[in-house]
């Protein structure tokens, strides 16, 4: 299930975060690679723990926890810290799957990667290349949004960021561990809530509305892991 949720930021909070970032200090990406993505990765990152990382961080961390669709699509249990990356000229990441355990900084505590994440923090033209490839069993299907917005993918699949070939691409990246680890279910989860929340709009039958709302809270209630 590939999900676009848009505005995640706001145009005032994208442009701080650039501005903050067009002036930070950046390392080789291979810092956080493992043995897959070292043979593949060709980017530049901030510093795991660095203020600034930590600041914007907090940023994108708040905005997700009031958008309500990222909230009905992801079911978080936990949220890896955000990661903030840059591709220039050249720079790639060659076809991968993410880690399935990631290890919080500074917690010691491990996190299950069900869904990735790509929050997109530069507008699709200013820059040429640079589009995710998320791979499924009905073919590659690729994504380069609008600064603010936000792309989840399971961390199952096979994906990749296609070269930059003019300008730089900014983005964050990051992993949720779900109550539900199933990614069918969520699906079905996620199709029950936005049917609710469109009859609830609507107008439509208060106790049909009512009964769906009970099916979807029992159904979460029997497959949430917490």
């Amino acid at each position: 299930m590939i999900v676009q949720i848009p505005a995640v930021l706001t145009p005032e909070q994208v442009r701080t975060a650039c501005h903050a970032l067009d002036r930070a200090p950046w390392i080789d990406g291979l810092a956080t690679a493992g043995h897959q993505g070292a043979q593949v990765k060709r980017n530049r990152q901030l510093a795991e723990g660095s203020v600034l990382a930590r600041e914007l961080g907090d940023v994108v961390l708040a905005a997700l926890e009031r958008h309500p669709l990222f909230i009905s699509a992801a079911l978080p249990a936990e949220v890896y810290p955000p990661m903030f990356n840059r591709y220039e000229r050249g720079e790639t990441f060659g076809a991968h799957v993410d880690n399935a355990v990631r290890l919080v900084p500074g917690t010691g505590r491990k996190l299950r990667t069900d869904i990735s994440a790509t929050l997109f923090l530069t507008e699709p033209d200013s820059y040429d290349g640079g589009e995710l490839l998320i791979e499924d069993t009905y073919g590659a299907h690729s994504v380069k949004l609008a600064a603010g917005d936000l792309v989840l993918y399971p961390s199952t699949s096979l994906h990749r960021v296609e070269p930059v070939t003019r300008g730089a691409r900014l983005a964050s990246v990051f992993w949720v561990q779900s109550m539900v680890a199933d990614e069918g279910e969520r699906s079905l989860l996620l199709d029950l809530d936005t049917a609710i929340q469109r009859l609830a709009q609507t107008g439509a039958d208060d106790a049909a509305r009512l009964q769906l709302t009970g099916c979807y809270h029992n159904l979460l209630r029997r497959w949430i892991k917490v």
